[in-house]
C-alpha cells in the first residue's frame, strides 16, 4: 500500500502525543514512545526500510521548515538574547566542548576503534552538520547521525531528572542545556518551559553546530 509508512507514522505519533499529554512522564515523550512502535510494526510487518523511507519522504523534506519554525520563539524573546549574550555564548563553548570531549574520553575508556570514535564525536550537533563533521574528520557519516538520534532521545528523557535533582530551573540554564547537548530535540522540549528557553535553546543550538565545526577537527588533532 502505497504511503502506508506516512499514515502509519501520523498517527502513531499522535497517539503518542496524546499519550504523554495525558501522562507527562519523560519516559513516554513522543519521539522515543512512536519509535519504538514504528521500528515494531516494520519488523512484525517485514516492511523493508527503504519502502519505509520513501513512503515518509516528505516527513524528511518538511525537517528544514520545521527547524526555521523555531526561529519564531528566539524573534519573541530576541531581547533576551541581547541581554544575556555573553553568559549563553559561554555555556555553548562549555557544552559543545563537553559533548565532544564525552564521546572522546568514552570511545578512549572502552577502546573503541577511532573510525566509530570520530562518528560518536559530533553526536550533541544537529544531524545535517554531525554528518559534515564525521565526514571531515573520518567517520561514518551515516553512523553519526544514528548517534545524534540517541544523544537527543537520551538528553529529552534523562534531561528533566537532571534539572529537578540539580535544582536547575531558569529558562536561560535550560534552554542552554538543552540546545547544547540535544540539538533539535532539545530545542522542540524546551518549549515545554516557555518561549524564553526555547529561544535559547534555539540559539545554543546554532551556535552549538558552529563551534563543534572548528572544535572536533582541533580535539583530534590535540589528543589522538
Amino acid at each position: 500500500m502505497k504511503f502506508f509508512g506516512l499514515i502509519l507514522t501520523l498517527i502513531i505519533y499522535l497517539i503518542a502525543r496524546q499519550f504523554y499529554i495525558r501522562f507527562p512522564y519523560p519516559f513516554f515523550v513522543p519521539v522515543l514512545t512512536s519509535t519504538i512502535v514504528i521500528v515494531s510494526v516494520l519488523l512484525i510487518t517485514n516492511i523493508p526500510y527503504e519502502q519505509y523511507m520513501s513512503d515518509v519522504k516528505i516527513i524528511t523534506e518538511l525537517l528544514g521548515a520545521a527547524i526555521v519554525a523555531l526561529g519564531y520563539p528566539l524573534y519573541k524573546q530576541w531581547h533576551v538574547i541581547k541581554k544575556y549574550f555573553i553568559p549563553i555564548m559561554s555555556g555553548v563553548i562549555v557544552g559543545t566542548w563537553l559533548g565532544i570531549e564525552s564521546g572522546r574520553l568514552l570511545s578512549k575508556a572502552f577502546e573503541i576503534e577511532d573510525l566509530l570514535m570520530y562518528s560518536l564525536l559530533p553526536k550533541s550537533v544537529t544531524t545535517p552538520v554531525a554528518m559534515e563533521i564525521s565526514h571531515e574528520i573520518g567517520g561514518i557519516p551515516s553512523l553519526a547521525a544514528v548517534f545524534v538520534m540517541v544523544a537527543g532521545i537520551s538528553c529529552v528523557v534523562i534531561g528533566p531528572f537532571l534539572l529537578k535533582w540539580l535544582r536547575i530551573d531558569h529558562p536561560l540554564e535550560i534552554g542552554i542545556g538543552y540546545g547544547s547537548a540535544a540539538h533539535v530535540l532539545g530545542t522542540s522540549k524546551s518549549l515545554e518551559f516557555g518561549d524564553e528557553a526555547a529561544a535559547v535553546s534555539s540559539v545554543s543550538m546554532t551556535m552549538c553546530a558552529i563551534i563543534a565545526s572548528f572544535l572536533a577537527p582541533i580535539i583530534i588533532t590535540l589528543f589522538s
